[in-house]
Formats: C-alpha cells, structure tokens, sequence
C-alpha cells in the first residue's frame, strides 16, 4: 500500500513513529508538505501536484496538519477526498475541532459536559459577562491557540479587563472559561483511534502553573477511567467526525468535562508514557479502510 504522510516536518516524533509503523507492516510511506501542494481543480479530474509531479498513486494519506496550516491543510484533504484516496481525517472535521467554540458548541449539543464558557465579539459585552461564569479566577484563551500558548489565568477582575483590551485591541478572538479549582491543576489525554480507546494519561501542570500541557513543563502518568467518563471521551470523539483523536478532559466535581478535542495529537507524550505503540494502532485503521 502507498501511504503518504501530510506533514511539514519529517523529523518530528509522531510523523517518524508513522513512519515507522507503516514500514514495518510493509507499506510504502512517503512525506508531503501540505503546503507546498498544489492543488488543480477540473471538472471530474481533481488533482494534486507535489515538487511539479502528479500525485496520483496513493492510496490513503495520513494529515498531520499544524494550527498554522489548518486552513490550506484542509484544502488538501479535501482535494485528496475529491480524488478518493482515503484520508484518517476529514477536511471538515480538522476545521471544527480547530475552532475551540465551535469544538465546544458541537459537544454541548450532543451534551457532552464542558465549562461554562463565554464569547462575545464586544469587549465591553465580554466585561459584563464575566459574572455568568461564576467568579474568579477564570481562564481567558485564544479560540486558536495551541499548547498551551494563549491560555491566561485571570485572578480578578482588574487583570481580566487588561488581558481581553490587549486581545481585543490585537483583533484576537478570546474566550473566557470557568476555572475548575478541583481538577487540581490537572487534565487527562485520551487517545482515541477508530473509535477505539487506546492511550489514557493524566497530565499535571509544573509547580506554579495552571497549564498541564507536557510542552509548558507539565508532568504526565498512566491512569484508568471509569466506564462513565471512557463512554464520554468516545462520544466527544464520535460527535466531531474523527477518527483519530486526542480528547482532554478534567474530572470536575458534576462529572467530566471536555476541554477539546484535538484532530492532530501529538504521539511523543502519550507513547513514551503509556509505553503503546499508538502510530501502529494508526497504520490498522488505514489497512482497514483500505481494500
């Protein structure tokens, strides 16, 4: 099988755990900079052109696409989709799970838990808002921040009306979220592939920090869920389209809630810690959609 890999790096741990994974099943594996495909558009002849060739000969590909490229990334899958090669990710479902509120407006349709969470596109409406979220501190984030970076711990009311000016002055689009004191500086990442649960690890932020992501200095450990909450991080899964997903939730005292759900998770954290060949767990979904 011809397998290519949509990514804008070789080198990083999870485009080379693939990799791997996908030659030691014996499939051909090759790696494409999403953008820096071109992309022809003709009436019942889609194609792609890579480096000035015809990309013709795959038979599934792997999206591995980064926040900065959602949109162009999405593009590509699309085009890949029109020329029915399949794809473990969707050129839709990469643009919901993207939009943290539109992430958060899906989940809480299907009620699926999430905080409470406020956006406006007022400063001033966001200011007067604030006291439906129930009191500080609360959490102000930028709706396309990754990583952690644009997430902001907000202690009062003084400090929250200068994080969302400067925001707002720099056209960001913010939202303002409940902080869930017991969760205790913590958060849980389920890994999810063909909606089965595959990696669970709890994630714990660094001593004097709210962040629990492993890029901001963050601890990590293997744990168990309860049939309540896998049931949920499935759900959450199902209901933005993905089949391959990375769910964060905090345990909270009125049950789980989702914080997000990542369409390109990152392999690294969740491999080395549970010690799962996940990037494997990958390769068989391919091999199973694929005649």
């Amino acid at each position: 099988m011809n397998i290519g890999i949509l990514s804008r790096n070789a080198t990083l741990y999870s485009t080379q755990s693939i990799i791997k994974a996908a030659r030691r099943a014996n499939h051909e594996v090759v790696v494409l900079d999403h953008m820096r495909c071109d992309i022809v558009t003709e009436s019942g002849a889609p194609t792609i052109f890579y480096n000035g060739i015809d990309i013709d000969d795959l038979d599934a590909i792997i999206p591995r696409i980064g926040t900065s490229a959602t949109t162009y990334g999405a593009a590509v899958i699309r085009q890949f989709e029109a020329m029915g090669v399949y794809t473990t990710m969707g050129s839709e479902p990469l643009l919901r799970a993207r939009d943290k509120l539109s992430c958060l407006q899906i989940l809480s349709a299907q009620n699926i838990g999430v905080p409470k969470t406020v956006v406006s596109n007022s400063y001033y409406a966001t200011e007067d808002l604030m006291e439906e979220l129930g009191g500080f501190p609360l959490i102000i984030k930028l709706i396309n921040g990754t990583h952690g970076i644009g997430v902001i711990l907000a202690e009062n009311k003084k400090t929250a009306q200068s994080i969302l000016e400067a925001f707002y002055k720099g056209s960001q689009k913010v939202m303002l979220q409940e902080f869930i004191e017991e969760a205790d500086g913590a958060d849980i990442r389920v890994l999810i592939v063909d909606d089965e649960i595959v990696g669970i690890m709890e994630r714990k932020a660094a001593p004097g920090e709210f962040r629990s992501n492993l890029h901001r200095g963050g601890t990590s450990k293997v744990i168990t869920l309860s049939e309540h909450e896998a049931m949920i991080a499935k759900k959450a899964a199902s209901a933005m389209g993905l089949k391959i997903a990375g769910v964060d939730m905090l345990r909270s005292s009125r049950g789980p809630l989702i914080l997000e759900v990542n369409a390109s998770p990152g392999l690294e954290g969740i491999e080395t810690t549970t010690g799962v060949d996940i990037a494997r767990r990958i390769i068989e979904l391919v091999e199973k959609n694929v005649v």
